[in-house]
């Protein structure tokens, strides 16, 4: 009964982790309707004069644009990234200290998702937010997500894990027994 019941809680956790990712998927898609309806077609939005604009632009590329008209490309790379995370994240391990790469995780597929649903769906992604005080690339929610994502790994991996919480995920064959 034991077995089955931590079956069923693990089984909870992947179901949670999925929605989570929905939710995050959503919230990218809708602001893009938004920025499709009032954006396009404009000068954009002065949120804050010369340094933060909402500007519409529509990304053939990848960041900062590079890579034009590589849809195809992108698509391939996404789906086979989140093969790989996914089944990376399927191997760390429940204890709530892992809580955080799980973060991470739903928020890089998050990101990963809704701008891949823009390419298959649109052609291109949908960008709109402008720093424009430093000419930082347009960007959009699903951009954030990634970024925040990465950011976060890097500093737990510096600061939060040790080389053993790895190993949890990733053991080392030689050593196994």
């Amino acid at each position: 009964h034991v077995r089955v019941i931590c079956r069923l809680m693990f089984i909870q956790k992947q179901i949670r982790i999925y929605i989570y990712i929905i939710g995050l998927i959503l919230i990218d898609q809708l602001s893009k309707v938004w920025a499709l309806s009032a954006l396009r077609g404009t000068e954009g939005i002065a949120v804050i004069p010369n340094v933060f604009e909402l500007s519409y632009l529509e990304n053939r590329g990848a960041a900062f644009g590079i890579l034009q008209d590589h849809q195809i490309f992108f698509v391939l790379i996404t789906v086979a990234a989140a093969v790989i995370l996914t089944w990376i994240y399927r191997r760390i391990p429940q204890p709530k200290k892992y809580i955080p790469l799980r973060i991470s995780y739903a928020l890089i597929m998050a990101g990963a998702f809704g701008n891949l649903i823009d390419r298959v769906f649109r052609g291109y992604v949908v960008d709109f937010f402008y720093f424009s005080l430093i000419n930082f690339p347009i960007f959009n929610v699903a951009d954030i997500y990634v970024t925040v994502a990465a950011f976060m790994f890097i500093i737990l991996g510096l600061f939060y894990y040790k080389e053993e919480d790895f190993s949890l995920i990733f053991p080392d064959k030689k050593h196994e027994n």
